[in-house]
């Protein structure tokens, strides 16, 4: 028996190759592979995970199911060529006796059952958050899918339903989607998230500078939108900067797939200036506007979303992260083909409290002075995203119940 473990996305690799790593933990014998079938499968490469289909960059980054015009785009970029290539190397590697573990959404989980294998499914692009609240009562939307009664019942459709009842075992966003596919007859496991693993979870009301504010900065991995969603960000800051009294820390954090040159010219154009050489392990460089300081650097994301207090976001998984830390996000939509006005919106229903959508950055300030000003608050939105994120070391336990269902054969 063989694993091959199918995803969709730059943060459904990092969820694989987390998963795929406690297996083999437990399983150091069994042979693995993946096949990212969205990007280039980096996160892969790095863990020397083998790769065992083409791969491909398409424009949208895997998000065509916001925007008709960027399936367009990836469609003549060469998408369906790709994708029957990817079915083709997959049907290639696998023999009767291999499992399947997809990462994503509808589209590695139907790779699982069109390779007549036995699979397994984490699903990361749904929760019932999107449709309903904590109570299971339906929230106010007036979509197509929703006078059709679909995403009422579940916000998995039918069809993704029934894919998911052929899987040996699926492993849900949170307890909420779990319970409600149990009541599908679906073999879900509530285990937790996986983007939490790693993360030192703060306690509630922990220390805190008074005197001065920290702000993480989040603008996305992907460019060009990433630097778009740069100058968004900056007017935010310069709205805290005008309306806040107190001196301000901002921490940006950024991946590694973006020019720290270009974030520069931006960030110097709004009136920051150096502030001596890049200094650290991680090179970051710091930036001072009178009072207030930035830091910007490449890697830093877990050690800055310790030291800050309250976050500014454009971004998907790393929003999600910080606010499995108990700490509150406000959000600013942009033009996409990610972080939309429609996805911005169902990530504030995935997130509930603890994320505040403002639909211009002159807003921020206000909406900061808010968040801080109010105690209860603030503890609420502690609770919330430690309920709705979970607790880390999920991938430890998706493995151990991998290893029970759908790799039992390695353990007899």
């Amino acid at each position: 028996m063989r694993l091959l473990c199918i995803s969709n996305g730059h943060g459904e690799d990092l969820i694989a190759v987390r998963i795929l790593q406690a297996v083999q933990g437990l399983l150091p014998h069994l042979e693995m592979a993946a096949l990212p079938i969205v990007g280039e499968g980096w996160q892969y490469q790095k863990a020397g995970i083998e790769i065992i289909g083409p791969t491909k960059q398409m424009p949208s980054g895997g998000f065509i199911y916001m925007d008709s015009q960027q399936l367009a785009r990836d469609l003549q970029g060469g998408l369906l060529q790709l994708t029957v290539a990817q079915l083709r190397a997959m049907g290639q590697w696998l023999r009767t006796d291999d499992v399947v573990l997809a990462v994503g959404d509808i589209v590695p989980l139907l790779f699982g059952w069109l390779s007549r294998c036995a699979y397994g499914f984490v699903g990361t692009a749904k929760s019932e958050y999107y449709v309903r609240d904590e109570q299971g009562n339906c929230l106010d939307r007036s979509t197509l899918l929703d006078v059709l009664d679909f995403q009422r019942t579940c916000v998995y459709m039918p069809w993704e339903r029934w894919l998911m009842r052929r899987s040996a075992c699926v492993f849900p966003r949170d307890g909420i989607t779990t319970r409600r596919l149990q009541q599908w007859a679906v073999e879900a496991y509530d285990a937790g998230n996986p983007m939490m693993d790693g993360f030192l979870i703060p306690p509630a009301h922990g220390a805190t500078d008074p005197e001065r504010l920290t702000v993480l900065l989040l603008p996305g991995s992907r460019a060009p939108e990433a630097y778009e969603n740069w100058q968004r960000l900056l007017v935010g800051v310069d709205d805290i900067n005008r309306h806040l009294s107190q001196p301000v820390t901002f921490l940006a954090a950024i991946t590694a797939s973006l020019e720290l040159a270009q974030l520069t010219t931006i960030l110097m154009a709004h009136g920051w200036q150096a502030d001596g050489p890049p200094d650290g392990p991680l090179g970051g460089q710091n930036y001072r506007q009178g009072e207030n300081t930035l830091s910007m650097a490449a890697g830093a994301f877990m050690d800055y979303t310790q030291r800050a207090t309250v976050a500014i976001a454009t971004a998907g998984t790393a929003t999600e992260q910080f606010v499995g830390l108990g700490k509150p996000v406000i959000t600013l939509p942009g033009n996409g083909p990610q972080f939309t006005h429609s996805f911005a919106q169902a990530q504030a229903r995935h997130l509930g409290p603890s994320v505040t959508l403002v639909s211009h950055p002159h807003q921020v300030a206000e909406t900061v002075r808010s968040i801080l000003g109010n105690p209860e608050r603030q503890a609420a939105i502690y609770k919330n995203g430690r309920h709705r994120m979970g607790p880390p070391g999920a991938s430890q336990r998706i493995a151990e119940i991998l290893a029970k269902t759908l790799l039992a054969k390695c353990l007899s």
